[in-house]
């Protein structure tokens, strides 16, 4: 009922699809409309994390880390050179499983707002 809304995701992975699909579970047509127009606003695709990441290694350390919304390790990145940069490296080989954690939350996050009817 709701893949096609999913469909329009782009960048989802397949594990991804699977947890939005769990989250969606029970939410009517209306419901499921507002989800996916606040999670698209709100995930982070994989590749973009890894874009930030390597402007993070060339620029400004921390990048990805403000973008997902750390702004405690952002700064300790920031201030520490990406951890002499190993925090920034292992980020950049870890971005997938970064990008994951973070579209998950968010898809909580737009669930309870629907939920709550925002």
């Amino acid at each position: 009922m709701y893949k096609e809304l999913l469909y329009n995701l782009k960048g989802l992975t397949p594990e991804e699809f699977q947890y939005v699909q769990q989250v969606m579970v029970g939410m009517d047509e209306q419901q499921a409309r507002q989800f996916v127009m606040y999670y698209s606003g709100k995930r982070q695709s994989a590749s973009d994390l890894l874009l930030y990441t390597l402007l993070g290694l060339i620029i400004v350390a921390g990048v990805q880390r403000f973008v997902m919304g750390q702004i405690g390790m952002g700064i300790l990145y920031f201030l520490t050179f990406g951890l002499c940069f190993i925090g920034t490296i292992v980020d950049a080989i870890n971005h997938k499983s970064l990008a994951n954690e973070f579209n998950q939350k968010m898809a909580l996050e737009s669930a309870q707002l629907v939920k709550l009817g925002m």
